[in-house]
């Protein structure tokens, strides 16, 4: 009975000894090795990132990694192969070479383009999701200081006006402003901002103020710190510190012209009057 009959088929085993379903032998044992996430969630300074670059089959680990920088970054910000280099230290070729492999696989666009001033530049276009369009249109540079933009003159705050702008006020009340300089240099205006002041130097003057007395308001207690805008500070003055209009007078009644004493030609008696001549007794026609 111990002997085993050869001519029985033997029974088939299993392959790998049931080794080659892992899965089903993972889900009832813990995991023996494998990158485990310790993950919290991002409530600022994060960048969304597809899985799709993430896990690229194709792309090599600098070119993903040198595209989430790129997607990190603001518009604007500088991602030519020199600036790259030097905040990287895998160097320009393999820089190049990254680059170029972001954008056969759409997640770069790069053209020339020619700027106003005549430069030729290189565009660059960042895709997050290739294939997808988007906002492709270049960052616009900040103006620079002198520009149109950035010279563009603030209107100045408005001024007393004079009731009655005589010629002769207004030319007192640039004359007023002509000499603020001497007091303080930053005082000095342009004729523009002086054709503004001026009627608000006039209408201090209309109330009983003298050139020197409208010029110590305007300099007294000036800030210590350069000034920028001198016809500004000078234009809020006028207005915040205009004085009130002096009070009402009645003019005064003229005191009664007292002629000298004359001696009459008739009767030689004293009068007064203008001119020698008769008195009234000896008028013609008493």
């Amino acid at each position: 009975m111990d002997t085993r009959n050869s001519s029985v088929r033997p029974p088939a085993h299993a392959r790998n000894d049931r080794k080659n379903h892992s899965s089903r032998r993972a889900r009832g044992a813990p995991h023996g090795g494998g990158v485990i996430h310790d993950n919290s969630r991002h409530t600022t300074r994060f960048t969304v990132i597809g899985n799709h670059l993430a896990q690229h089959t194709e792309l090599s680990l600098l070119a993903i990694g040198l595209a989430v920088h790129i997607q990190s970054l603001p518009s604007g910000a500088q991602i030519d192969i020199g600036t790259l280099a030097d905040r990287f230290p895998e160097g320009r070729t393999r820089i190049a070479g990254a680059l170029r492999e972001l954008e056969a696989h759409g997640y770069l666009r790069r053209t020339r383009v020619r700027t106003e001033g005549g430069r030729i530049v290189t565009r660059t276009v960042s895709c997050n999701q290739p294939g997808r369009t988007g906002a492709t249109e270049e960052p616009k540079p900040r103006p620079r200081r002198g520009t149109d933009q950035q010279t563009r003159r603030r209107a100045l705050p408005a001024v007393p006006q004079p009731a009655y702008p005589a010629p002769d006020l207004l030319r007192t009340a640039l004359g007023v402003l002509s000499g603020l300089r001497r007091e303080d240099r930053r005082l000095l205006l342009s004729a523009t901002d002086a054709d503004h002041l001026v009627p608000g130097v006039a209408a201090w003057l209309e109330r009983d103020l003298g050139p020197e007395a409208v010029q110590r308001a305007l300099t007294t207690d000036l800030p210590p710190e350069p000034l920028h805008r001198p016809a500004a500070l000078l234009a809020h003055r006028l207005a915040a510190r205009l004085p009130p209009l002096p009070a009402f007078r009645t003019p005064d009644t003229p005191a009664a012209v007292r002629h000298p004493l004359q001696n009459c030609d008739l009767c030689d008696r004293a009068f007064r009057g203008p001119e020698p001549g008769t008195c009234g007794a000896c008028a013609p026609g008493r």
